[in-house]
């Protein structure tokens, strides 16, 4: 089931995050930093347990950002991810936002899903201010990609 993140995952999507930034395949998160983006943030729950998560970032008047997209080792390859990205779409969508991207090191998933390759030179300048923090800063080596959202009345 997915659903709004709540103050009590915190901990959960803290965890499950910064296990996968240890790995070198996603940039970790801090607890104060969570919080203070909770909002953006989804969750798959499956017997009561947080086995993935995914956040979409506004960053700009038709920008948005899919970021922290992470499964637990034992539930990937069932759809999960897909899901996640999905649902963050669809609430791209709701907010009338047609240009969605991600920085990542997945990038065949996020091709699979109809993401395309973009230069990190065409993005805003006031996407990067997370990156600020970043240990890779200012050597980013994650992928860019963009999805084109056709938005339909009604």
């Amino acid at each position: 089931m997915i659903r709004n993140a709540t103050m009590a995952d915190v901990p959960h999507i803290h965890s499950l995050l910064n296990d996968f930034a240890e790995r070198g395949v996603l940039l970790g998160r801090s607890i104060s930093s969570l919080y203070d983006k909770i909002r953006d943030f989804v969750v798959y729950e499956e017997d009561g347990e947080v086995v993935g998560v995914c956040a979409l970032q506004i960053s700009w008047e038709n920008l948005a950002e899919i970021r922290s997209l992470a499964v637990v080792d034992g539930a990937q390859g069932r759809g999960i991810g897909r899901q996640l990205v999905e649902t963050c779409l669809a609430e791209a969508r709701a907010f009338k936002i047609t240009k969605i991207f991600t920085l990542t090191y997945q990038d065949a998933f996020f091709r699979r899903l109809g993401f395309y390759d973009i230069d990190k030179k065409d993005l805003p300048h006031k996407i990067w201010s997370d990156c600020l923090h970043c240990p890779k800063f200012p050597n980013c080596d994650e992928n860019a990609l963009a999805f084109d959202q056709v938005l339909t009345e009604g």
